[in-house]
C-alpha cells in the first residue's frame, strides 16, 4: 500500500505495461522538447510517490546514437484528468559492456 507522500518502490515494473507506456512517453516528450533522437530500450526501475496523482520516478534504458545510456525520468500522472506529464528527465550514466549501468 502506497502512503501518501512517501516514495516507495514499485516491484515488478520492468514487466509493467503501463510503466514501459510511461518510460515510452518519457523519452518522446524528452526528444520533442531537445530535438533528440533517444530510442526506448528497457525499464531498469520504478519508484512511486502519491501526490495529486501518482509521481513515477522511472529509471530506464535509451539508446542514444550507438550507445546505451541510463536516464531517470519524473512522470506525473492524473488519471481521473486524463494527465500525464514528464516532469524530469536526466542523464544517470552509460550501460557497460556487461549491462549494468556506470
Amino acid at each position: 500500500m502506497a502512503t501518501v507522500g512517501g516514495i516507495t518502490q514499485k516491484d515488478g515494473s520492468e514487466n509493467s505495461l503501463e510503466i514501459e507506456s510511461l518510460a515510452k512517453y518519457a523519452v518522446d516528450e524528452h526528444n520533442k522538447k531537445e530535438n533528440a533522437l533517444l530510442e526506448f530500450n528497457r525499464v531498469v526501475n520504478t519508484k512511486q510517490q502519491v501526490v495529486a496523482g501518482t509521481m513515477y520516478y522511472i529509471t530506464l534504458e535509451a539508446i542514444d546514437g550507438d550507445k546505451k545510456k541510463v536516464y531517470e525520468a519524473k512522470v506525473w500522472v492524473k488519471p481521473w484528468m486524463n494527465f500525464q506529464e514528464l516532469q524530469e528527465f536526466k542523464y544517470v550514466g552509460d550501460v557497460s559492456a556487461d549491462g549494468s549501468s556506470s
